[in-house]
């Protein structure tokens, strides 16, 4: 396989602590070092760019099988290239459901030539109805490597603590959609304010907090891992901060939406803007800022949801969801980079080294013999948000038509570039 040299850029990798003007040398899909080098059969020059390790976006709903004119794997793996986005973790609520050795097996072939690798999470629950058990072993064999019934929480509570009580021993992680469905009460955007103004039925705070403390409260007294999705809530950052300081094995992840936006975007009544959990407060939103600066939220992730555009038409009836991976680098970038909130290797920690320990897969550094996954991006370039030249198949995305930085440059996946802007 051929060589291919990436010349003078700034080089971010944290799991190394590295962070310096080099150049990073690629052989056989490998990297193969980092710091001055003279040739190899493909040089990109990235002067006055920034280099890192391939994006690891752990919470990614590529609707295949069963929902492919929303998305599918190989159209999701494109938005995810031009984001810098190098490996994925598909969440279970597909048609059929990913509770099956079948389902798991169609994904990953169809992933082979995809331009990111898909990583699958199975379902806790068949058909994610919380009645009877998928076959955890089953599907680890089949090569899930997560357990979630994301997009909803898991009902039966002794299936759940099954759940992560085999999840270990069988080196997959949990990750936890935490809602209470009652308290939820089919709401449709945060209960406040807005909602009332609008006259739409809101979701308390208290549905995500509730669920989240049941599922600390879990992995505190079985002494086991538990990872909780997308947190959009004060109380729910104040609940993880003081687990962890108690030892409890949770890690958490939010999405960009939630520290860079707030309930209000919802006044003009565009679905785009709906999503579960829904934006909260101006005051959550700080919090998660507040939890991403001192680690209590470890990650970052899209929970990119693909719908279209006239399924998201009417703002009451629509379903929820928003696309991220091809800007969440820049949400990254502009809202907590340039606001100083973090350093741009804090974020790349966040969107890279961490997921990959979380998921305990080989990604997220520039280390040698590290697959040759690289994100080169100019952190100081503005560019306007157009849903026409996204690369998905979807166009619901609650970063449109604004102005960020950080434009993804060039995505290299096993050492072949694959996206080049």
């Amino acid at each position: 396989m051929a060589s291919l040299l990436i010349k003078n850029a700034r080089v971010i990798d944290p799991s190394q602590d590295f962070d310096k003007v080099a150049d990073i040398l690629i052989e056989d899909g490998k990297i193969a070092g980092l710091g001055s080098f003279e040739n190899a059969d493909e040089i990109i020059d990235a002067s006055g760019l920034a280099a890192a390790p391939g994006l690891v976006d752990m919470h990614v709903h590529l609707r295949d099988p069963g929902q492919t004119y929303k998305e599918d794997i190989i159209s999701g793996c494109k938005a995810a290239a031009a984001g810098g986005v190098t490996s994925l973790l598909a969440m279970p609520n597909t048609s059929p459901t990913v509770d099956n050795a079948e389902t798991i097996r169609y994904i990953l072939s169809k992933a082979e030539n995809a331009d990111a690798k898909v990583y699958v999470a199975a379902s806790i629950s068949k058909g994610l109805k919380s009645k009877e058990p998928t076959d955890l072993n089953e599907v680890k064999e089949a090569g899930a490597v997560a357990l979630s019934d994301d997009g909803r929480p898991v009902e039966d509570t002794k299936m759940l603590i099954e759940a992560m009580k085999n999840a270990p021993k069988l080196g997959m992680a949990v990750t936890a959609h935490c809602e209470s469905l009652p308290i939820a009460n089919g709401g449709i955007m945060n209960e406040g304010e807005v909602s009332r103004k609008l006259k739409v039925k809101g979701i308390p705070e208290s549905a995500e907090d509730c669920g989240a403390q049941r599922e600390v409260a879990f992995a505190d007294v079985l002494g086991v891992p538990v990872h909780i999705c997308h947190v959009s809530t004060k109380n729910s950052v104040a609940m993880i901060r003081d687990a962890k300081k108690r030892g409890v094995k949770v890690t958490c992840e939010t999405a960009p939406h939630y520290f860079s936006l707030t309930e209000r975007e919802l006044i003009g009544r565009d679905a785009d803007y709906r999503m579960n959990p829904p934006l909260r407060r101006e005051e959550d939103r700080q919090a998660i800022v507040e939890g991403l600066k001192d680690g209590t939220i470890d990650a970052i992730a899209t929970d990119h949801a693909p719908h279209s555009p006239e399924e998201k038409l009417d703002f009451e009836k629509a379903p929820n969801g928003s696309i991220g991976m091809e800007t969440s680098l820049s949400a990254g970038i502009t809202k907590l980079v340039k606001t100083k909130e973090l350093t741009i290797s804090e974020l790349i920690k966040k969107m890279s080294v961490n997921p990959a320990q979380i998921l305990n897969i080989k990604a997220g550094s520039l280390k040698d013999d590290y697959p040759a996954d690289v994100v080169i991006f100019n952190i100081d370039e503005k560019y306007t948000v157009d849903i026409n030249k996204l690369h998905g198949k979807s166009k619901n995305c609650p970063f449109k038509n604004r102005e960020m930085y950080g434009r993804v440059r060039y995505t290299i996946l096993d050492g072949k570039v694959v996206f080049k802007a």
